[in-house]
C-alpha cells in the first residue's frame, strides 16, 4: 500500500488526529477520493470521516454538513485536468483559504445550526 492510499485508509477510518489534520489535508483527502469514487459515495464516505475525527477529538459538534458538501463540490467541480494533487492544488490555490466559501454564502448562513445540521445551498 502507498502513502496516499494508506492515508485514505487511515482518514476512512476516522483514525486521524483532528489537531495535525489541517485544511490542506481536508482538501487533499477529497481530492484523492473523488479520485477513486463518485461524487455521492464520496459525500457518505468524506463526511462519515470527518464525523469520527470530530468524535474522537471530543468535539462532535465541529462538524459541518454544509461546508463540507460545498467544499467537496467545488473540488470535483474543479478535479478536470488535474492529474495529481500537486497540479490541482498549485491551480485552486483559493481552495486553501477556508473563507472561500464566503464567495457563495454569506456568513450568517454558513453559521446557522441548520447549515451545520444539513446541506444548504447558498
Amino acid at each position: 500500500m502507498n502513502d496516499i492510499e494508506a492515508a485514505l485508509t487511515r482518514f476512512a477510518e476516522g483514525d486521524c488526529d483532528p489537531a495535525n489534520f489541517p485544511h490542506r489535508e481536508h482538501v487533499r483527502m477529497g481530492f484523492e477520493m473523488l479520485r477513486r469514487h463518485s461524487f455521492p459515495e464520496t459525500a457518505l464516505h468524506f463526511s462519515h470521516a470527518l464525523r469520527k475525527m470530530a468524535i474522537r477529538g471530543g468535539r462532535p459538534e465541529a462538524y459541518h454538513e454544509t461546508i463540507t458538501i460545498a467544499f467537496l463540490s467545488l473540488i470535483a467541480e474543479r478535479m478536470s485536468g488535474a492529474s495529481d494533487f500537486e497540479s490541482f492544488s498549485s491551480q485552486n490555490q483559493d481552495l486553501f483559504d477556508k473563507r472561500v466559501l464566503e464567495r457563495w454564502y454569506r456568513p450568517e448562513r454558513l453559521a446557522s445550526d441548520d447549515a451545520r445540521r444539513t446541506f444548504l445551498l447558498p
